[in-house]
Parts: structure tokens; sequence; C-alpha cells
């Protein structure tokens, strides 16, 4: 089971024989495995990590295989203009090789500048195993999921204690391996105070200015430093969504974690895993059919909240709200679905057994329900 193709498998043999594929996804969540399993794979595997292999591809001497699979090469500084290099001088399949470029940074803003390989690649980003991707069909399962986290190795461990050790060594590797391989960052200790400070905050606006004043560092600091857990696929960040319709607040974003297992609380952890597989769907809708959805929250100057909000061009497509057990449908929700009456309305939750649409269009339905739906 732990080897069955991932979902974006077919997705990139296609893309391969048109451009480059760049397969971007945070630290083991899968990227070496799914591209060694493409067809060819066996003998064009390079990886910039591996001391024979950075030789052979700074000296040119690349595979004789007709793919070639580039793993980290981001780490190289001047990786992009490698890549241009190679690929205009090979050109395009299929006459020329296809390449795939794994990494574990996002690839498209890694290396600030002029993006030279515009036109020359598609960007396809892997995310952590979900509900629709496992074809789960019980509560038990996705508690399962949501205990375990969707990285491969500890999911498929089975093990709580397993997946722990797990996640505590993967946090540690990405400040001490992929930070520093790739990020100018003279605080390392500090920095990991705040890995560990952040899964405490998930599911409220973030504070930059409530995390400078607990670190002790400049607004600057930990503005920059969660950039880089950004661009590392640590976290990633939402912005509000804002309508003439109502009076939304501008400016401060909630943040959620590829490794949700690492949330403390259930509730907040279930609401993460929501958020991950959101933005999964929506990910994938943008690299692999061109669509502009986003995926934000809803807050309004009031306070009322809803917790997740896909958007597609600034149209509401659907609002989600999570909740723990069954409960009343969430005012705010209500609200919200007033405002947009053609917005697809969901209560979720992790535990309750209850599913119905309320007379205001609502659907209240165990989370699986919605989740199943996804990728």
């Amino acid at each position: 089971m732990a080897h069955r193709p991932r979902y974006l498998a077919t997705q990139v043999e296609q893309d391969l024989s048109r451009k480059m594929v760049f397969v971007a996804g945070p630290r083991q969540v899968g990227k070496t495995t799914l591209a060694r399993m493409l067809p060819g794979a066996r003998h064009g595997y390079l990886n910039w990590d591996v001391a024979d292999d950075r030789e052979r591809i700074l000296r040119r001497e690349l595979p004789s295989s007709r793919l070639w699979i580039f793993d980290e090469l981001h780490k190289y500084r001047n990786w992009r203009n490698y890549l241009k290099g190679v690929y205009d001088a090979h050109g395009a399949p299929p006459r020329g090789p296809r390449i795939l470029v794994t990494g574990s940074a996002r690839l498209e803003v890694y290396r600030f500048g002029g993006d030279s390989l515009q036109g020359r690649y598609h960007l396809l980003r892997l995310h952590p195993l979900s509900a629709p991707e496992l074809d789960m069909k019980t509560p038990d399962e996705l508690r399962d999921l949501l205990t375990l986290g969707g990285f491969p190795e500890p999911y498929f461990s089975g093990s709580e204690v397993e997946a722990r050790r797990w996640s505590r060594d993967h946090r540690t590797l990405l400040v001490r391996d992929e930070v520093t391989s790739l990020e100018r960052v003279q605080d390392l200790g500090t920095l990991e105070l705040l890995m560990l400070r952040l899964p405490e905050l998930v599911g409220s606006p973030l504070s930059i200015n409530a995390i400078r004043e607990d670190l002790q560092v400049s607004h600057k600091t930990a503005a920059s430093w969660l950039e880089i857990f950004e661009r590392l696929y640590a976290i990633f960040r939402l912005p509000p969504f804002g309508s003439p319709l109502v009076r939304a607040v501008k400016k401060e974003r909630k943040h959620y974690h590829l490794d949700w297992s690492v949330v403390p609380a259930e509730a907040a952890r279930f609401e993460n895993l929501v958020a991950c597989h959101l933005q999964k769907w929506v990910h994938h809708q943008q690299d692999t059919r061109g669509r502009d959805v986003e995926l934000r929250y809803f807050r309004d100057t009031d306070g009322r909240e809803v917790d997740f909000v896909v958007v597609d061009r600034r149209r509401p497509l659907l609002g989600v709200e999570c909740k723990w057990a069954d409960v009343p449908v969430d005012k705010s929700l209500r609200y919200f679905k007033v405002r947009f009456p053609d917005c697809d309305a969901w209560q979720i939750s992790a535990t309750g057994r209850k599913h119905f649409v309320n007379p205001d269009g609502i659907r209240v339905a165990p989370a699986l329900t919605l989740l199943r739906t996804l990728v």
C-alpha cells in the first residue's frame, strides 16, 4: 500500500512529454519515490546531495537515458541557468530528454530574479496523503490520518509513537539542514523556538508583533522567518477574503502546517487537516487545470469568521466551517451564506454524525463527506 502511485504520477508523465516538470513539496512527502517509480527512472536519477552525482551534474556528464531526474538541484545557486542551458542544448521532448526536477522548496520562487526558465516547465506541487488519495471510508480511518499526519513514513508506520519521533526529527532536519543549505539565518536556536511555538497558534490570525515580542526579535526578522518556513513548505498562510458585501479584515493571515500532527489541540489539528486537504485541491486545480482559485478565510470587523473560503477570481465558490462534534449551525457561516447565496456552504465535523441541509442551504455533514470529493 505504501508504494501505490501518488495522485500526481499520471500528470507528471503527461507533462514530461511536452516540457520540463518541477515537482515541489515538503521534505519527505514522497517526491523521490514518485520520481523513481516513473518508467526509465532507474538510470536517469541524480541527487545534488550525493557527491558523485553532484560532480556529474557540474561536469554535465548526464545519463544516456531518455529521462533525467535532478533531485534537490535548487541547492545549486545557479540551478536555473544550468537547467536553461541543458534544456536549450538538447531541446524539448520528444527530440530532447524528458527532464524532471524535484525539490523541497518553492521552486517557482527560489533564487529571486527574472525567471530564465519561463515557458520551459510545468510546476506540480506534491502534498501529503489525504482522505481521497487513501480512499478512506470510515471515521476511524480519518482519525488515524489526523493522529499520524499525512507524510508517508509516519502514516504507513501505523504507530503514534513512531509518528511523533518522525515529526520531531523532521522539524530538526528542516531547520538544521534545509534552512542552512538554502537561507542565510544566523540565529538557528531562536528559529527553532519559532518552529515549536507556531503549532500552538494554528487557527487564529497570526500576529507578527506578538511573535516579535515573544521571541525578542525584530518585526523584520519574524516576518522573514515566516517567509522562510513558507518557502520550505513547513507552513502555508491564508489571507482573509475581502468583498464589498462584507466589512472584511484586510491584513492578518492564518497559518497551517503541512505536518498537522504537530498541532497539540485536537480541534485545531482537525482544522489544520481540513486546510491541507483544501489547499491540496486548490494547488491541483492551479497546477493541472490552470484555474485561478485560491484558499482564504473569512473574518469581518465585527469578529464573524468562517474557517475557509475557496475563491475563484474573487468570487467565493465554497465556504467551510470546521467543528469537532455535532453542534448547531454556526452563526458566522449563516451570515456568510446570506451574503453569498450562490456559494456552497458546509459545516463539517470530526466526530459528528449529523448529515442534513438546513433551510439556509448550508450542508452539515461528517468531514469525510466533503473531504472525499477533493483530491
